[in-house]
């Protein structure tokens, strides 16, 4: 094959990647854009604040080990979590409260709150004379904790999680029996 030929085929490659690159970062924002989810890009938002006001970046106080880093809900994606378990598992009378009361909170501006005043928002629902708070609340700081402490992360390195806890040792010798 002659040099001509070869440079014409890594050129032509090195376009198509080129443009493939090109066009899925265009999409990717298109689709901020136009975001088209079952949650508005807002209600989206008011949820990964809750997961962190919840469970926020730094907890546990205390490392179990040196190399066990810091987690908290967003670090492990414990707010996509819940937008999907929201969105795929819940029936829609529970999808219209949560819906409902991410827009109230959303007006109410709760995503420029710090984190003290947030979570004395949310405990003002825990605490409210409204069923509907009361219950999205529940929903929210139990699925919470739930997604949280399910995830990889938490239960590897903090909760020291083996897939196959027992270990099978093939060559062992077998005492004999006393007579």
């Amino acid at each position: 094959m002659d040099r001509r030929k070869s440079l014409k085929i890594i050129g032509g490659s090195v376009a198509g990647i080129a443009g493939l690159v090109f066009a899925d970062w265009k999409w990717q924002i298109i689709d901020r854009v136009t975001h088209a989810g079952f949650f508005s890009f807002e209600e989206e938002q008011v949820i990964s604040a809750i997961a962190d006001t919840f469970i926020p970046e730094g907890l546990p106080p205390i490392l179990p080990s040196a190399e066990a880093k810091p987690i908290g809900a967003l670090s492990t994606g414990t707010d996509q979590f819940l937008i999907k378990l929201f969105e795929k598992c819940y029936e829609k009378e529970d999808q219209d409260l949560i819906k409902s009361q991410l827009k109230g909170l959303n007006k109410s501006g709760f995503l420029d709150l710090n984190q003290a005043e947030r979570e004395q928002v949310l405990l003002g629902k825990k605490n409210s004379e409204i069923e509907e708070e009361k219950k999205f609340y529940s929903l929210m700081r139990s699925n919470t904790v739930m997604g949280f402490t399910t995830v990889k992360e938490v239960m590897v390195e903090y909760r020291d999680y083996q897939v196959a806890p027992g270990y099978y040792k093939g060559c062992v010798d077998v005492p004999a029996e006393k007579a």
